[in-house]
C-alpha cells in the first residue's frame, strides 16, 4: 500500500514492475510536492502544533513526502512506512541523495496488521492511505493510539480528481473526463468492498477523529494548478494517467471513448496529448487534522 499515487496502481505487489512504476510514482509525488510542503508548513505553524521529534509517514511510497517532512521538521526522525520493499529502497536512496539519511528511516510494514509495532509519534502523515484499509475507523483508532500527547494526525483524503483537458476536446462526445471519473468512482467502491474486513463508513473525517478520541483541528485544501500548455514531467504524468485509464477501464468504456483515448495516446496523432496546446493539470488535495489532547495536569 503506497501513498501519493492515483488509484489503480497498487494492491497486489506481485503484479507490478517496480523498477518501472517506482520512478513514475516518484515523479508523480514530486509534481505535487509544493502542495504537500504547503500543507506541512501549515501544520508546523499552527498554535497547537506539537514539537515534532518523530514522524510516521504511513504508506510512504517512494519517500518523496517522507524527505519533505524531514526538511519541514528539521529536528524530527521520519519513519517511512510501506509494504513494498522496492519503494522503501527508493526512499533510502532519496534520503541519502538529499543528505537526510541520518533522519529518514524506511520501515517495512503491512498495515493495518503491523501498526502496533511502529512506535510513538508526534505527527502521523497518512497520505491517501486510510482508504486502503478495510475498517477505516479501527485503523484511525490505531493511529491515534500511537500519538504522543499533543500529537497530530494529518489525513490526506478526498480533494478533487485531476482535470487535464477541456470539456470539449474537438473529437468524440464532450465530457470524456467526467465519464472516466464516474468509472473510477465505481472502481474505487469495488476496491473498498473487496478489502479484508471492509466496513462502510461515512466519510466525515472530523466526526471520525472525534469517534476515536481526537480533536478535529481543521481542514484545508491545497491546489496544484499547472496551466496549458504542459510540457516535461507534468505532460508525462498526464499521458501516463490517460494510458492507465485506457488500460484499466477499457471494458467499461464506450467504443467511441476508446477510439478517442487511442487518438489521445497516439504520439503521432496531431490531436494527441503530446501535441495538444490545451492540456493542463489542475487538482486539489485535502488535508484533515486531528489532535490528541495533552493530559490535564494534576493538582
Amino acid at each position: 500500500m503506497s501513498q501519493h499515487t492515483d488509484h489503480g496502481h497498487h494492491h497486489d505487489n506481485t503484479e507490478f514492475d517496480w523498477d518501472v512504476l517506482g520512478p513514475a510514482l516518484e515523479q508523480n509525488a514530486e509534481l505535487s510536492s509544493r502542495q504537500y510542503a504547503e500543507a506541512a508548513r501549515w501544520i508546523a505553524g499552527l498554535p497547537t502544533a506539537p514539537k515534532v521529534r518523530r514522524v510516521l509517514d504511513i504508506g510512504s511510497g517512494p519517500g518523496v513526502i517522507s524527505c519533505l517532512l524531514a526538511q519541514v521538521f528539521p529536528e524530527a526522525e521520519v519513519v517511512a512506512v510501506d509494504g513494498t520493499p522496492a519503494l522503501l529502497e527508493r526512499t533510502r536512496a532519496r534520503a541519502q541523495r538529499l543528505g537526510l539519511g541520518d533522519r529518514v528511516r524506511a520501515r517495512h510494514a503491512d498495515l493495518p496488521d503491523d501498526l502496533a509495532g511502529l512506535g510513538e509519534a508526534d505527527l502521523i502523515w497518512a497520505g491517501n492511505a486510510l482508504h486502503h484499509m478495510g475498517d477505516q475507523r479501527a485503523a484511525l483508532a490505531g493511529f491515534a493510539g500511537l500519538l504522543r500527547p499533543g500529537g497530530t494526525i494529518a489525513l490526506v483524503e478526498g480533494g478533487l480528481p485531476p482535470r487535464q483537458l477541456p470539456r470539449d476536446i474537438g473529437m468524440g462526445r464532450p465530457g470524456l473526463e467526467a465519464r472516466l471519473d464516474a468509472i473510477n468512482a465505481e472502481w474505487f467502491e469495488d476496491m473498498r468492498a473487496a478489502l479484508p474486513g471492509s466496513k462502510r463508513e461515512t466519510e466525515d473525517w472530523s466526526a471520525l477523529f472525534t469517534a476515536v478520541g481526537l480533536d478535529p483541528q481543521g481542514t484545508r485544501s491545497f491546489l496544484l494548478d499547472l496551466p496549458a500548455p504542459l510540457s516535461g514531467p507534468a505532460l508525462d504524468q498526464v499521458v501516463a494517467e490517460f494510458s492507465r485509464r485506457r488500460e484499466t477501464f477499457g471494458e467499461a468504456l464506450s467504443t467511441e471513448d476508446i477510439a478517442v483515448l487511442d487518438r489521445l495516446l497516439d504520439p503521432e496523432d496531431p490531436a494527441g496529448l503530446r501535441h495538444r496546446p490545451d492540456v493542463f493539470l489542475l487538482m486539489a488535495r485535502t488535508v484533515h487534522l486531528g489532535r490528541k489532547d495533552r493530559p490535564m495536569p494534576t493538582c
